[in-house]
């Protein structure tokens, strides 16, 4: 009996090996958003000399939001491989074991956040194209999205609050014992 829950701990650890697939899937996205990206820049520059002060702005913006959302690939591309599957062996990358799974799902819901405000940006600019229902429906939906941020943060915060006092505890019972 104990070799069969042996055999299936072994499946279900080494299962973990499929995620792979999925970073390596997002690291091919990540590679074909940076095609589009150039492609955008190449469109920015090409046209700068000609744009209005407003249209500038708002190619800058969809400049900076493409970076933030391969930004976040990334994020979930690294802190996914390192949390779940494998730790990195390389020295150089040594800032990756700080993000765990609960930091990561507030850096992930903090940089959404900068995404829907720079969407939100781009509307106010082009207000004209939008009718006032939709700008207040565009903008319920980010004050939901900076809602569940900081809703996750606090989460987040507590979680920790409650390890580090777990950890504490844990060392004064035995501090206790040894005496």
């Amino acid at each position: 009996m104990k070799s069969i829950e042996r055999l299936i701990e072994s499946i279900i650890l080494a299962s973990r090996w499929l995620l792979v697939v999925f970073y390596l899937g997002l690291a091919v996205a990540l590679a074909i958003y940076a095609f589009s990206f150039g492609k955008k820049l190449i469109e920015f520059v090409s046209k700068v000399m000609v744009l209005e002060d407003t249209d500038t702005i708002l190619k800058m913006l969809g400049l900076i939001d493409a970076a933030l959302v391969a930004s976040l690939v990334v994020m979930v591309i690294i802190s996914g491989y390192e949390n779940f599957v494998s730790r990195f062996d390389q020295g150089e990358v040594h800032w990756l074991g700080k993000i765990d799974a609960g930091s990561l799902k507030v850096k992930v819901a903090s940089t959404i956040v900068a995404i829907s405000s720079i969407h939100l940006l781009q509307i106010f600019l082009n207000s004209v194209q939008y009718t006032s229902e939709q700008i207040m429906w565009l903008t319920i939906m980010h004050m939901a999205f900076v809602a569940s941020a900081i809703f996750l943060a606090v989460i987040d915060k507590v979680m920790k609050a409650s390890h580090v006092e777990d950890e504490g505890q844990d060392h004064e019972k035995r501090q206790q014992d040894r005496a």
